[in-house]
């Protein structure tokens, strides 16, 4: 199985997951999730595998997540699964996928649970 990391290059803790992976000697499948999206199947998929809530999943320090009213707990996993569809910069990253598991990497030695050695 190959290593895939959902990764956002303006990141900081993205970059050092990246180098951390490729440390590892792992080339991985790079995904720049902001220009080619998970579906909202794969999306929902890649938090349940990660066992996080979508909600844990979402990038609340985004602008976007304050102006389409994200801040209120009584929105649905639905609801927030759509607004992360909508607009990708709130997918919290970054995610990695290996035969191990799904982790969101944060912080990015997180990665170090799922790297296959």
């Amino acid at each position: 199985m190959t290593t895939t990391i959902y990764h956002n290059q303006r990141c900081g803790t993205s970059r050092t997951t990246l180098e951390l992976i490729r440390a590892s000697g792992v080339e991985p499948v790079v995904v720049n999730y902001l220009e080619t999206p998970p579906s909202r199947a794969a999306l929902a998929a890649l938090i349940a595998q990660a066992g996080l809530s979508v909600r844990e999943a979402m990038r609340a320090k985004e602008a976007v997540f304050t102006e389409l009213g994200l801040t209120d707990p009584a929105l649905s996993d639905d609801a927030l699964l759509d607004a992360m569809v909508a607009h990708p910069i709130l997918i919290n990253r970054p995610f990695v996928v290996t035969e191990r598991g799904a982790r969101l990497c944060r912080p990015a030695d997180k990665v170090h649970e799922i790297l296959v050695s």
